[in-house]
């Protein structure tokens, strides 16, 4: 709210500023609110009426602009990031990294270990279904990590890795536990996977835009701490700012939110 009211008045005060280096002072004084005050008091009052009048609207004219923005920039010395409001399989012209368990799973179906339909892998692999993930892994060269999956004991692949499928980017995300859920056991964990994604997508981007979702908002535990989607958008955006591998300007990386009761673009940093 105290920012808000800050920016408000100092878009209140630009404007103000220009009337009164331009519009006469004679014309502030053709009104008179008080009749029996002096033709000077009576100017004063107007300017201060001014004031608040353009005060006001501005307040509400932002407050408007705030609650209609459907996309934020923020922008540093040497990154871009634009976070939206969007679907990430409806992106055009990036390359969308989409994110996978720790085993590349391409079945989906409703069982604790299958990709769930609803989530973004799922309706992925529905719309683009993959007849040979491992040939897609094997091309990348990408090697299983040293230990085993704890589900089933599968070949698993270290969190944060890519895997290129034409334009998209598959990701290795999720870590399985004995029940084939997805989960992270640390939030440093998470940390890592986010620090290595940042090297992958550097390494993959190929002179185009990257677009990821907010990582982790979906069924994906994160240790015992359960966190907000806009908990874990500032997380992403501090962690990608923090990173000495971006992608080089003028290329950038996009961040697709939902739209939830929850959540505002409005309020992105403020968990940082």
């Amino acid at each position: 709210m105290i920012k808000f009211l800050i920016k408000s008045t100092t878009y209140a005060l630009s404007i103000i500023s220009v009337v009164f280096t331009f519009v006469p002072e004679s014309v502030f004084g053709i009104c008179k609110i008080f009749p029996s005050f002096s033709d000077e008091t009576n100017i004063v009052l107007m300017r201060i009426l001014s004031f608040i009048i353009v005060l006001i609207l501005s307040m509400a004219i932002y407050a408007l602009y705030l609650h209609k923005r459907k996309h934020i920039y923020i922008k540093g010395k040497n990154y871009s990031i634009l976070i939206e409001y969007g679907d990430l399989l409806e992106m055009n012209d990036c390359r969308k990294v989409i994110t996978f368990d720790e085993c590349f799973t391409t079945k989906v179906g409703n069982f604790a270990s299958d990709i769930k339909p609803t989530s973004i892998c799922g309706q992925y692999l529905t719309k683009y279904p993959i007849p040979d993930i491992k040939r897609l892994i094997d091309d990348a060269q990408l090697k299983p990590a040293k230990t085993k999956s704890k589900y089933q004991g599968k070949e698993r692949y270290e969190s944060g890795k890519l895997v290129p499928n034409g334009e998209d980017l598959l990701m290795a995300f999720a870590q399985l536990a004995k029940d084939g859920k997805g989960m992270f056991r640390s939030y440093d964990e998470f940390l890592e996977c986010l620090s290595l994604l940042w090297k992958e997508i550097d390494k993959y981007y190929g002179q185009k835009d990257v677009c990821i979702s907010v990582l982790g908002s979906g069924l994906t535990r994160i240790g015992d701490t359960s966190f907000t989607q806009q908990e874990l958008l500032d997380i992403i955006i501090e962690s990608y700012k923090l990173s000495s591998h971006k992608i080089k300007l003028p290329y950038k990386l996009h961040i697709v939110c939902k739209e939830r009761d929850d959540f505002s673009l409005n309020n992105i940093g403020q968990n940082i």
